[in-house]
């Protein structure tokens, strides 16, 4: 089991200093992966439901670093991290200079890029950011992914599409993973399913539905639809990373059924957890160690490294 973290994007601790210190921790501690959430702006008043807790509100007061100058920053303070967008609303930036920056931060960081990516869910920020429609953002982010996988391989290059053309145009270097970045479609909707089964080289849902984590039995059902729309598509399944998305609980508060919630109580119920998981093909579990402070995060994701990890790997 692989292990990624994420990396604070807004609030008291996403300054240079938080952000660089959580980081390099996570790297020396043999952790594989960082993770940046992806906002540029937010409304005052929303109308937006957030899929991912219990009210439907997203926490934030409105700030958030935007997710290329964070990984741009991380990318020349470590050596082994690998860096991913967890997850890069496609929609929200132009594609061709969005293949531009992946391709030139690709080869920058010397090939530690991983590309998540999602259709998002904020119509207020779409209309903020005069992106395409909201309503047919699902057939746009499949045309950014093909339009992505052109320019990082083809030079010169032309494209005529439903949303975006261009016409011989030179889009190098291209990245230095090959065939490209490897790109995790997130989302749990059989939608991002068949967007994963048919685009994808790894599917990164969010495990917490309504603030409780999916049970590895509903896991292991979205797996073997995924499985099946891969094989519909003449691809192998095998070939797919799963990276999934789970919150850390400190202690073992139970949800509203009364049961334990996963990755939550003692360190051995954690890896008992982590086990099950694994079990079913899950690759890379993402854990939240963001506290309220730098070395609030820095204690529970060293807790976690020293407790859990070798109960797991023993």
């Amino acid at each position: 089991m692989r292990y990624g973290f994420y990396l604070p994007t807004r609030g008291p601790t996403a300054t240079r200093e938080g952000v660089l210190a959580l980081a390099r921790e996570g790297e020396r501690l043999g952790l594989h992966s960082a993770m940046i959430a992806d906002h540029i702006v937010f409304p005052v008043e929303s109308e937006s439901a957030y899929p991912y807790t219990v009210d439907g509100k997203h926490p934030s007061s409105g700030d958030a670093l935007e997710t290329f100058s964070i990984l741009g920053v991380v990318a020349g303070a470590t050596e082994k991290l690998r860096l991913v967008t967890s997850v890069l609303v496609l929609p929200y930036r132009n594609p061709v200079l969005t293949a531009k920056m992946v391709a030139s931060l690709d080869v920058l960081s010397g090939g530690r890029v991983t590309l998540g990516v999602g259709v998002g869910w904020l119509k207020e920020e779409f209309e903020a950011l005069d992106s395409p429609d909201f309503d047919r953002r699902g057939a746009v982010t499949d045309e950014w992914i093909t339009i992505f996988k052109q320019l990082w391989s083809r030079s010169p290059a032309s494209f005529a599409g439903k949303f975006y053309s261009y016409t011989d145009i030179r889009a190098e270097p291209f990245p230095q993973q090959k065939p490209h970045p490897p790109i995790w479609v997130g989302g749990h909707s059989r939608a991002a399913l068949r967007r994963t089964a048919r685009h994808g080289d790894g599917w990164h849902p969010v495990g917490a539905i309504a603030a409780s984590p999916l049970p590895p039995e509903e896991m292991r059902t979205h797996l073997e639809t995924l499985k099946q729309m891969t094989q519909a598509e003449g691809r192998d399944f095998a070939d797919l990373t799963i990276s999934y998305k789970a919150p850390l609980y400190d202690t073992g508060i139970p949800d509203r059924s009364g049961t334990r919630r996963s990755f939550s109580g003692s360190a051995a119920e954690i890896a008992s957890d982590i086990r099950s998981f694994a079990a079913i093909g899950v690759h890379e579990l993402i854990f939240d160690f963001r506290g309220t402070t730098t070395a609030d995060s820095i204690e529970r994701l060293q807790r976690f490294a020293v407790e859990v990890m070798p109960l797991v790997e023993g």
